[in-house]
């Protein structure tokens, strides 16, 4: 008779072999179950597919994965280390860390992809570097993967989005990109894209489109999460280098969600419990249904047509209505859990992590903060151990928050 405890441990490894599986390769026509696939005018099929065979041929080059690793670490500042949050913690009954990927070079983890699309893009004989943005970070750490690697840069953004980040559009010029400011639809994130992938349909013989997400056509989805993978393989090891071993709880903020793809990544296949944490004006996984959009299918936000409807969110980074088709399986099968938070609760994590912790957080990275500091005591236990990915820092909010705090 098998007792127990002895079933407690069959089940256990039964749950890590079926989690080991996930987050692995997609199938060859990129999915991710239902999900992903590459959804793209016929003229963009032959790039898509140079990129893919680029990719693989790439990273399975320990060579191509050394020089990737050594600009992350004598360029980019990692490993980023893992900061145990006492005060925060003492008022929460939590134990807090953070994974700081606000100490990354250029304020964020949008740097681990650039680099790697950037290298990826030389590798390929490109010379035009072409991205989208929303809150500026990533089209900030194109423009300095560019400048490093000696492409040329050109960044389309909302309007919207240029005026509250008015610094960002500055720091992207003064390293040598050109700053497309986008006027049709809603003005953000979503049309950024849309302009950014004309442009690539255009240009593709010279050009690579560095897409900042885990989203659009196979293999972007796939490409990006792998490097953005090292956010959580550092995650792990430093976790067990601190005593914790695997935190009860990780979570990191979702809007397109490359941040939380690579955290997830790290701790897929063990018995963390995964939240990602959607802005509630943008929350595609909480509140749309499965659609395609730009490149691949996933989860959106549309009306009863099936046109897409504005996202509305205090954080450009997250004013996006969709999701990464990935998140969209993962969220399908039930390993991760989704949840949304609203803007007065992300405005006051903010507040609450710089006055107890001296860390100004980026309003992205707040959502995830803001359901810690919301469940901790009710989803999240007490004495729990909880990994949250700061994904980057705050001074490029800091004028907006102001203004709305007024």
């Amino acid at each position: 008779m098998i007792g127990k405890k002895n079933l407690g441990e069959m089940e256990q490894k039964i749950t890590q072999q079926k989690n080991a599986s996930l987050m692995a390769r997609p199938t060859e026509e990129g999915r991710f179950g239902d999900f992903g696939g590459r959804f793209v005018p016929e003229s963009l099929i032959p790039a898509c597919k140079e990129l893919e065979e680029a990719f693989i041929d790439a990273w399975s080059d320990e060579s191509f994965k050394d020089r990737y690793h050594q600009i992350l670490s004598q360029y980019g500042g990692r490993p980023t280390p893992v900061t145990t949050c006492e005060q925060l913690s003492k008022v929460l009954g939590v134990k807090v860390m953070l994974k700081r990927e606000d100490l990354a070079h250029t304020g964020s983890h949008k740097i681990n992809n650039v680099i790697g699309q950037g290298l990826l893009a030389q590798r390929m004989g490109k010379t035009r570097f072409i991205a989208e943005t929303g809150a500026g970070q990533h089209g900030v750490a194109t423009a300095t993967a560019a400048a490093l690697l000696g492409l040329e840069c050109v960044v389309y953004m909302g309007s919207k989005d240029t005026r509250r980040q008015e610094l960002n559009v500055f720091r992207m010029e003064l390293l040598g990109a050109k700053v497309e400011s986008v006027e049709s639809g809603s003005k953000t994130l979503k049309d950024a894209i849309n302009e950014a992938m004309r442009d690539w349909v255009a240009s593709f013989d010279s050009t690579h489109y560095c897409i900042g997400s885990v989203m659009g056509p196979h293999p972007y989805p796939w490409m990006v999460r792998e490097f953005q993978r090292v956010i959580g393989d550092e995650a792990r090891a430093q976790s067990v280098e601190l005593g914790i071993g695997v935190p009860d709880f990780v979570i990191a903020c979702v809007g397109g969600g490359s941040n939380a793809a690579g955290t997830f990544a790290g701790f897929v296949d063990t018995e963390a419990n995964l939240v990602g944490v959607e802005a509630y004006g943008g929350a595609a996984i909480g509140q749309g249904s499965p659609g395609v959009v730009h490149g691949s299918k996933s989860v959106l936000l549309q009306d009863n047509d099936g046109q897409v409807t504005e996202a509305n969110s205090i954080s450009a980074g997250l004013d996006y209505p969709g999701v990464g088709p990935e998140h969209a399986f993962l969220n399908s099968i039930g390993r991760v859990k989704y949840e949304q938070v609203n803007d007065q609760e992300v405005l006051e994590a903010f507040q609450l992590l710089a006055r107890t912790e001296g860390i100004i957080p980026a309003l992205e990275s707040a959502h995830a903060l803001a359901y810690v500091v919301r469940e901790a005591g009710k989803q999240i236990p007490t004495s729990s151990t909880v990994l949250i990915t700061l994904s980057g820092r705050g001074d490029k909010d800091v004028a907006q928050v102001r203004e709305l705090l007024k």
